[in-house]
């Protein structure tokens, strides 16, 4: 089976057997799938997929996608971007690979795949943006993931703007500001009356915030703002678990919380005070970290759909699997 992650950085595939949890072999493709006026461009993505699943085959001794029985594809943007994915792909895998079995779903769910596998219970993701995403085997649940002039609250970028914003403030002399967070502000960007400059013509805006986030980590031990900032970003993530959350079990296990996300490398400036919010705001959780990322979580989607055994709910953005029903269609 075949387990693919599309992110913003790129496209990574992972060949597996049915009777292997680690991938035979992965690959990674160089550039990110584009995305068009009509969404995530089926065509580009296909440009890539194809080739590399090849070589990949060839790797493993196989000469042809014959043999490939399942394919999960999660990708960034699924949710919003993705009619065109599920427009296109269905038809085009079966004749390019032969591919009948196939689910498509949000970079969301094959995190949470990765992180919890099949259980119920909740997963933040969290880099340069945040989405928590939670089910209870029924139905799915989500909460922020909106992008950063819209939400994703106690992401990386948002920590890296709080802090910049901090270090702006210092700057002009005016309350809130952190001389700590201007020095380092220096360090990495220059002058500071420079940045507006440097950062509002990028295309890339999200990331150049988020870079910031770890100086407002580093700086968090000894400047009470950047001490501050992480505090109001473990209350956002701890808020977004919470809306997601399925309710305690009858037996009394608590709902499962799993990290997952480089923005959790940050380690105890944010996992701390991390940890109190969950505590206070949903205290049937437990806080687990993610056993597995996306692309771990697409080969592990495309494991269940190879042995019938596919458990996680389907929605018709979140993880459609074509061909099981009219419930699936997009419209």
């Amino acid at each position: 089976m075949l387990g693919v992650d599309s992110g913003g950085s790129g496209l990574r595939v992972a060949l597996g057997a049915v009777g292997l949890s680690a991938p035979v072999a992965t690959t990674v493709c160089a550039g990110p799938v584009r995305t068009a006026p009509a969404g995530i461009d089926a065509g580009h993505l296909l440009e890539q997929l194809l080739p590399a699943t090849r070589r990949l085959l060839e790797r493993c001794g196989g000469q042809d996608g014959s043999g490939i029985d399942a394919v999960a594809i999660g990708a960034a943007g699924m949710a919003t971007l993705g009619g065109q994915l599920r427009a296109e792909l269905p038809s085009a895998l079966e004749d390019a690979l032969g591919v009948r079995r196939l689910a498509l779903a949000a970079d969301a769910v094959t995190a949470y795949a990765g992180a919890l596998g099949q259980r119920p219970g909740a997963v933040v993701a969290a880099g340069t943006g945040m989405i928590a995403l939670g089910t209870d085997l029924t139905d799915w649940r989500r909460a922020d993931g909106w992008g950063h002039l819209l939400g994703d609250s106690g992401g990386g970028a948002w920590i890296g703007r709080a802090g910049l914003d901090a270090a702006m403030r210092a700057h002009d002399g005016r309350r809130g500001g952190s001389a700590a967070l201007l020095s380092r502000l220096e360090a990495v960007f220059g002058p500071a009356p420079e940045l507006p400059g440097l950062l509002y013509p990028r295309a890339d805006r999200p990331a150049v915030l988020a870079s910031f986030a770890p100086e407002v980590a580093a700086c968090a031990g000894h400047d009470p703002v950047a001490a501050g900032i992480l505090r109001e970003a473990a209350g956002h993530i701890a808020e977004a678990a919470a809306a997601v959350c399925p309710e305690a079990s009858a037996d009394g296990e608590p709902c499962e919380v799993g990290l997952t996300g480089g923005l959790f490398r940050m380690g105890d400036p944010l996992l701390v005070p991390l940890r109190e919010e969950l505590s206070r705001q949903v205290p049937q959780a437990r806080a687990v970290p993610g056993s597995g990322d996306p692309l771990t979580g697409a080969l592990s989607i495309a494991r269940a759909l190879a042995t019938g055994d596919l458990r996680l709910p389907r929605h018709p953005t979140l993880l459609r699997v074509p061909g099981e029903g009219p419930g699936q269609s997009p419209e």
